[in-house]
């Protein structure tokens, strides 16, 4: 009797790339909240990629992560403006507002990330870096932008499937 073992396809993400990614998101995180309180460092990305704490794959996409969220930084907070009911970026928590920031820039301009693993990862890190409040409030933003932002029809589409 002859036993088939079913093919692994190659795009599936293993346990350690999930984790590598988590980790590059939490140094784009700090790096991002760092960047905040110290223009000095303005958009030197070399202090991540030079980093020792993490792999060259993690610090790379950490690095696309910041550039990314620096370019698009003023489209960002403008969405985090439309979406955010009764809250403007300038009053969020640091933390709050930066986890908005690269989730969007995620959704929006980063297309082979699915929409679920961006916002479990943006909950994850309010879980490690904010508190209750704060990972509802992450979630609801990140819901709305969702269902509502134009640009985010393909990844609408693949929530529900």
């Amino acid at each position: 009797m002859a036993v088939t073992i079913p093919h692994k396809p190659t795009s599936m993400k293993t346990p350690k790339m999930v984790s590598s990614r988590r980790h590059a998101r939490q140094l784009a995180l700090q790096q991002l909240f760092r960047l905040e309180f110290d223009q000095s460092q303005n958009h030197d990305i070399e202090v991540i990629r030079t980093g020792r704490s993490a792999s060259p794959e993690e610090r790379e996409f950490a690095a696309q992560i910041v550039e990314g969220v620096l370019s698009h930084y003023r489209d960002l907070d403008q969405l985090i403006n439309q979406y955010a009911v009764e809250w403007t970026v300038d009053r969020m928590p640091v933390v709050d507002r930066n986890i908005l920031r690269w989730a969007i820039f995620e959704l929006l301009w980063l297309p082979d990330i699915p929409a679920r693993v961006t916002l479990n990862e943006a909950i994850e890190l309010a879980k490690r870096f904010a508190d209750n409040e704060a990972r509802r409030f992450i979630n609801g933003i990140l819901d709305h932008l969702l269902r509502e932002e134009p640009r985010l029809q393909s990844k609408r589409t693949e929530m529900t499937s």
